[in-house]
């Protein structure tokens, strides 16, 4: 009979052992069991709310090498030509300075055999030129000096000319005026002499006398003038033949010169032009040396760009990617311009790579499982072509290794660490849509000081 209408406890006739069920409802203590474990809970949430957090920027990225010959690099075509032969297959390890592939002349003006050969030989004539040039420069210096020297002596010879001419005509000078005085005096005379002959004083033939000796004082005296002009007239030919000495040796000097300057002017032309050969030459030289193309370093070739026998390429076109061999790893990730004035050099990275397992509590990350640690080492200055700023995370040497088996072109999931806040703090902060808090790298070493302590 049912305990529904009347008040008769029923529940003492019933075996309980046979109805677990009943009995489990019947038992008031689990819902006292259920209170306490509720309070239990929310107690170690409330506690929970006090647990240090650490802040961090999340922001994905790719491995990439630290240094940059130490990335992936493309072999291009220096010059223009046609593949004739492969010496390697993709995969192969090359070290540096082994051969590539060869390739063979497409441009007409470098197909002669004997080009090396024979622009030798147009050097050779060329610098046989030069040197001609400078013995000419040579002789025409000496020609110059002998000219110069020559010119001295001449006018020396003129000029000692044109002083004994001055003094030739000092000394007729004095000659016509003593000639020119004893006329004077034998005319003086003679008239003395004339008038006492008419006074009856003297004789005819003392007259005549005094008129001989007259005559022959005036003969003195023209012939004494006639030496004067003569040494005049010498003299003014010794100045002019001083003028064309001058004259003659200027036009001869100024020829020589002139020759001088038409040698020297072909000396530099035929050097312009043998440097020019020179260089030419060695253009010649060095692209015969580039038809071997050549590893610029040890490393893997990862992909042949170009293929096949006989495919011509062009100055430029890229042939095959190698890969270094020694390379040291790094991370290269980008984040937000409102989470760079966080970030510093030096500062703390957690990385998860793809392939390895992780368990990552990004607040906690000391209890993750499967990350490795890394260090910022450079900061770009400048915003990318995706609105983001690039950062380049290094291997932290202070934590475990990265994996040897990891590529470059990974992938790579990277966890800036900031600074350490109360999980209330933090769950507030993401609820307003706040910020991480902003601190300078002393602050953090602080922090990291008190931690060791």
């Amino acid at each position: 009979m049912l305990n529904i209408s009347q008040d008769i406890e029923v529940a003492s006739k019933i075996d309980k052992s046979k109805l677990k069920s009943f009995a489990l409802v019947k038992n008031y203590m689990a819902g006292k069991l259920f209170t306490r474990l509720l309070y239990l809970f929310f107690f170690a949430l409330l506690l929970s709310m006090f647990l240090p957090w650490t802040q961090n920027i999340r922001s994905t990225g790719y491995v990439t090498a630290l240094k940059p010959d130490q990335r992936p690099q493309t072999i291009h075509s220096v010059i223009g030509g046609r593949i004739e032969s492969w010496y390697i297959q993709e995969g192969d390890f090359v070290k540096r300075g082994d051969t590539i592939l060869f390739l063979s002349e497409t441009k007409a003006e470098y197909m002669d055999p004997e080009l090396l050969s024979r622009t030798q030989h147009q050097i050779e004539a060329k610098e046989m030129a030069v040197q001609s040039y400078m013995e000419k420069i040579k002789a025409l210096d000496e020609q110059i000096r002998a000219l110069s020297q020559t010119q001295r002596l001449k006018l020396e010879q003129t000029q000692n000319y044109v002083k004994q001419a001055v003094l030739k005509i000092e000394s007729d000078s004095i000659d016509y005026e003593a000639s020119k005085t004893n006329y004077e005096i034998a005319q003086r005379q003679y008239e003395r002499t004339q008038k006492l002959y008419a006074d009856g004083l003297n004789s005819l033939t003392e007259l005549e006398s005094r008129k001989l000796k007259m005559q022959e004082t005036q003969a003195k005296m023209v012939s004494a003038e006639n030496k004067l002009l003569t040494s005049r007239n010498n003299l003014i030919n010794y100045k002019v033949e001083l003028s064309s000495i001058r004259n003659q040796y200027r036009e001869k000097l100024s020829k020589s010169e002139s020759d001088k300057y038409s040698a020297m002017s072909a000396l530099y032309d035929a050097e312009a032009t043998l440097s020019k050969m020179q260089n030419q030459y060695m253009n010649y030289s060095v692209r015969t040396g580039m038809y071997y193309v050549s590893a610029p370093q040890d490393g893997y070739i990862t992909k042949t760009i170009r293929s096949g026998i006989g495919e011509t390429v062009k100055e430029g076109d890229p042939l095959v990617s190698i890969m270094p061999a020694d390379f040291e790893l790094a991370v290269e990730m980008y984040v937000d311009p409102i989470d760079l004035p966080l970030l510093h050099v030096g500062d703390k990275v957690r990385f998860m790579f793809d392939g390895w397992p992780s368990i990552v509590f990004s607040g906690w990350p000391n209890i993750s499982f499967g990350t490795f640690g890394g260090k910022v080492f450079a900061i770009d200055n400048f915003i990318s072509d995706n609105g983001k700023y690039r950062i380049l995370v290094e291997q932290d040497k202070e934590e475990v290794a990265w994996p040897e088996q990891l590529r470059i072109g990974a992938g790579a999931d990277g966890i800036a660490l900031l600074k350490d806040v109360p999980v209330w703090y933090e769950i507030w902060r993401q609820m307003n849509g706040f910020p991480p808090d902003y601190y300078t790298a002393q602050d953090k070493k602080d922090a990291s000081a008190k931690k060791k302590k």
